[in-house]
């Protein structure tokens, strides 16, 4: 090969970044993580969902994304939906930001979903569980990664319901989540020969559930299903075991626990537990690699959550797609997001559906007894994997307008 050759090789190989690079709106791709920093779901998302959006960040800038400059931004939404859609038409009008990810918080993930369809960029939803972002709100520009409510409802609702446990009553918390939750379980319950004898409804971020726990003992179901997360599921389950319904011969469920809640709780508390995880540090050597860099990037102090797994999945799937298409226009990046495959440490047999849901594995999981823990972190067993064909709501029953019937 001619010095001529050589040469023109290596210029080609260091204008492509550069061309790339200059195809993006103010010279760079801007990120937003938006979440819960200091309330109730900051455990499973807040700081360390902006460790893993930086993980991702440096693993695309030493493979797909090198020579692209990338930004990243954080907020905390507070839960509330006003601050949510105001930081996010702040940050898409005036600070150039491309894509938000995280948005745990699901009356938040609706409000932005929808200024994100009206913006044509792009929402990655990790931390939300309502069906609405892939159902009656989709978007073209708007993805629903890691969990729902029927993905954390179906499992636990239809193997109870099935084993004997047929009478539920529900501990809820009041807004879209809870919502969702308890009607795709209940759905569940009922398409498995089991009935709904009550509800009752906490507000977000209650410290006292014992009129709520009362409500469920007197309703003599043999289940009691916590339609809650995080904080308000760790408040439930603790002080159910102290108004001793479990000892009276109800079931508990959570339907929505992540591994920080259980380190929080600890064994003795939710030992023989059992509910659907989308990621769990411990399930082969990708994950364990993964979990051990974020750690210790966590300066050591807990394993990721689910939700801090979609927030890396998710943006490094995205910076991909902005790789792949040479711009940050978010039109072009979605179909590109669609068009790759989903290729990383913690997700399974992953794809994007028609209407922005990702289905891939999932995993129905027992906590273990203390005896049978090998050290911190070591919290469960994998009773089941749920293929990602199962683990989600069929698109056939879907309403999503860019779904065709």
């Amino acid at each position: 090969m001619n010095v001529r050759r050589l040469l023109g090789l290596a210029l080609a190989a260091w204008l492509a970044p550069q061309a790339a690079l200059a195809a993006l709106s103010g010279g760079a791709v801007k990120i937003g993580v938006l979440g819960d920093v200091t309330g109730p779901y900051s455990g499973m998302g807040g700081a360390g969902s902006v460790v893993a959006a930086k993980m991702a960040i440096e693993d695309c800038l030493r493979a797909e994304c090198k020579g692209m400059k990338i930004d990243l931004v954080s907020a905390d939404h507070q839960n509330k939906a006003d601050i949510g859609s105001s930081t996010a038409r702040k940050w898409f009008e005036e600070e150039g930001v491309d894509a938000i990810a995280d948005l745990t918080n699901s009356a938040v993930a609706l409000a932005v979903q929808q200024l994100a369809r009206e913006k044509g960029r792009i929402a990655l939803f990790s931390g939300p569980a309502t069906t609405k972002l892939h159902n009656e709100e989709c978007s073209p520009t708007g993805f629903h990664w890691m969990f729902d409510t029927y993905a954390l409802a179906a499992g636990p609702a239809r193997a109870v319901t099935q084993r004997g446990g047929k009478s539920w009553f529900f501990v809820t918390v009041d807004y879209a989540f809870g919502h969702s939750l308890e009607k795709d379980a209940s759905e569940m319950v009922k398409q498995s020969g089991g009935t709904v004898v009550g509800s009752a409804r906490h507000p977000l971020n209650s410290s006292d559930m014992a009129s709520f726990l009362l409500q469920a003992q007197a309703s003599k179901a043999q289940v009691v299903g916590f339609a809650n997360g995080s904080a308000d599921a760790v408040n439930a389950i603790k002080q159910s075991r102290e108004f001793g319904l479990i000892e009276a011969g109800q079931q508990v469920i959570p339907l929505l626990l992540f591994v920080n809640d259980v380190h929080a709780l600890g064994l003795g508390v939710t030992q023989g537990l059992s509910f659907v995880d989308g990621f769990y540090w411990d399930v082969d050597d990708e994950t364990r690699a993964f979990a051990r860099a974020f750690q210790a990037r966590d300066a050591g102090k807990a394993m990721p959550s689910m939700t801090h797994a979609g927030v890396y999945s998710s943006v490094r799937h995205y910076l991909k797609a902005v790789a792949r298409t040479g711009s940050d226009d978010g039109k072009a990046v979605a179909q590109a997001m669609r068009e790759l495959p989903i290729k990383d440490p913690v997700m399974r047999n992953a794809t994007i559906r028609a209407d922005g849901r990702v289905i891939h594995d999932m995993y129905l999981v027992t906590v273990k007894k203390p005896a049978e823990s090998k050290g911190a972190w070591d919290y469960y067993k994998i009773s089941s994997v749920i293929p990602a064909a199962d683990a989600f709501s069929p698109l056939s029953r879907s309403v999503c307008a860019l779904v065709k019937k």
